[in-house]
């Protein structure tokens, strides 16, 4: 991938041209931000300039045979470490379980979350980075490189790591084989094991400007200007969300009657209606589940927003604003905190592997409680 792939961050692919320009690479650097502000991608255009045979003023040549390869993610000096999950097909499993399937997905892709990936893993539960990695990922590093000048290891979310391969990875970082670049994705860096934290050159990636997102919606989809800036805000700096808002407009409809039936049903006080909802959220797959979660969450902030008249704040479809001109007295001082703070731990409770009907069926009995105050 090369920097003019990368959405915005004109002044991060600066800082990251000029680091190797001046020959000040840090051997540990920790790529940390939001989701969907481009992460992953700015590494991936980073490794490929610090290995370009040609380097150009301000990205990588594109046409070398460093460059060609890294495009098609297939240079034997450029390493992965990632979540990954446990089947009857693969027990043990490590990133190299699933290299194809990761090329395939960031290429794709280009643009993800770590819920994408599951999804495209088929996954119904949560992925680590296993402790058995360590070993694969020592083993990668003891080889001396191959053609580059540099060995690269991107490791993505790294906060997902058992602490296991942590403490192995802190190692590596103490005492890096020569010639070796780490860089650390993380959407989480505060997650991370302190100690390697502390031996990590940590940038921060910010969200992306609403500009940046609508031109490359515009690049990217067959759609107006105006509907592309709406779609830009309600983003909020992550193109993951962009394109999900876009592209997943069943899914958010979906999600969009339920929050409305629920909400109905629970100031009515409705309890048969609200046992047919459970059951029928239970139907869901689990990711669906927490998605519905993540979206609830997004609609009582902006009910929050609307009510104390933030409209500058505001980040609502034209379907969501109607309902929510009625709704939003309902989320006020007295249980904004309490409802959101409910529907995270429902999330939570789903992520631990709680029994889903009893943690909606839960939830839908404060909801209750929580709007009548």
């Amino acid at each position: 991938m090369r920097f003019k792939e990368v959405i915005g961050h004109s002044r991060i692919k600066k800082h990251l041209i000029n680091m190797v320009r001046e020959n000040r690479v840090s051997h540990a650097q920790l790529f940390g931000g939001p989701e969907g502000v481009g992460k992953i991608n700015l590494a991936l255009a980073f490794a490929q300039y610090l290995n370009c045979h040609d380097r150009q003023e301000e990205d990588s040549c594109g046409v070398c045979k460093s460059c060609l390869k890294y495009a098609k993610l297939i240079h034997p000096d450029l390493h992965f470490v990632f979540p990954v999950v446990k089947s009857p097909k693969h027990k043990n499993p490590v990133s190299d379980s699933f290299l194809t399937q990761w090329r395939q997905f960031v290429l794709e892709k280009r643009y993800f979350n770590i819920r994408q990936w599951f999804t495209f893993l088929e996954a119904d539960k949560q992925g680590l980075i296993y402790s058995q990695e360590s070993q694969e990922i020592i083993k990668k590093l003891s080889l001396k490189t191959f053609e580059a000048k540099y060995k690269v290891m991107i490791i993505w979310l790294p906060e997902k790591m058992h602490v296991a391969a942590a403490n192995k990875l802190l190692k590596l970082l103490e005492e890096p084989p020569e010639g070796t670049v780490f860089l650390l994705v993380s959407d989480h860096p505060s997650d991370i094991l302190g100690t390697i934290q502390s031996r990590a050159q940590l940038l921060k990636i910010p969200a992306l400007e609403k500009e940046d997102i609508s031109k490359a919606l515009q690049a990217e989809y067959d759609i107006g200007t105006e509907a592309c800036d709406r779609f830009a805000k309600l983003a909020v700096g992550n193109y993951v969300a962009a394109q999900e808002i876009i592209s997943q407009g069943e899914e958010r409809s979906f999600f969009f009657d339920k929050f409305v039936s629920l909400m109905r049903s629970a100031y009515g006080r409705k309890l048969f209606e609200l046992i047919d909802w459970c059951d029928d959220m239970n139907k869901q797959p689990k990711e669906r589940q927490k998605n519905f979660f993540e979206f609830a969450l997004r609609l009582i902030r902006e009910n929050f927003m609307m009510n104390i008249q933030e409209e500058d704040l505001l980040y609502l479809t034209p379907e969501e604003e109607n309902f929510s001109l009625r709704f939003s007295p309902f989320i006020n001082d007295n249980n904004v905190l309490q409802l959101s703070e409910e529907f995270s731990l429902a999330h939570a409770h789903l992520e631990q592997n709680g029994n889903a009907r009893i943690i909606l069926m839960d939830l839908c009995l404060k909801v209750i409680m929580l709007l009548k105050q």
